[in-house]
């Protein structure tokens, strides 16, 4: 039921009655399936937890099936080479969230740490694991297929 809701929110600190704007509204009722969808998924207590998390996964890779798909449809019918829509769709799917949620850390927080931090952070993960992740695995290969030959 509450995936379904689009009204005005009251404030429990300040009792004030925040109404719904045309953006707020339009954008409900624009992803209302995908909030239907994942209300689908059990509460955390059922199986302490496991239950919650298996459904929540299975979901995500649809999800990601789903993005995978549009976007591949998406590329052929602008004439885009299948690496670069998978280059630029990734690069969107990555720093898209993090991009929210800095914006959401700096219009809430008086200082705009938390901003700052995530986009630090999240920046930091991208290049760690964007370069170390692959870096690791080549030299793991190298090591087990070539019996440490210099290249």
């Amino acid at each position: 039921m509450e995936a379904c809701k689009c009204g005005p929110q009251i404030d429990q600190d300040d009792l004030e009655v925040n109404e719904v704007t045309l953006g707020e509204a339009m954008f409900h009722f624009a992803t209302i399936g995908w909030k239907v969808i994942f209300a689908t998924i059990p509460p955390s207590h059922y199986g302490k937890g496991s239950v919650a998390f298996c459904v929540a996964l299975t979901y995500i890779g649809l999800v990601t099936m789903f993005v995978g798909e549009v976007a591949t449809i998406f590329g052929c019918v602008i004439g885009l080479k299948p690496s670069v829509t998978a280059i630029t769709f990734v690069a969107l799917g990555t720093s898209l969230p993090d991009t929210f949620a800095s914006k959401t850390a700096a219009q809430t927080s008086e200082y705009a740490d938390a901003a700052i931090s995530n986009v630090t952070g999240s920046n930091c993960v991208n290049v760690f694991l964007g370069l170390g992740l692959p870096w690791v695995i080549s030299a793991q290969y190298m090591a087990k297929n070539f019996d440490g030959a210099n290249f």
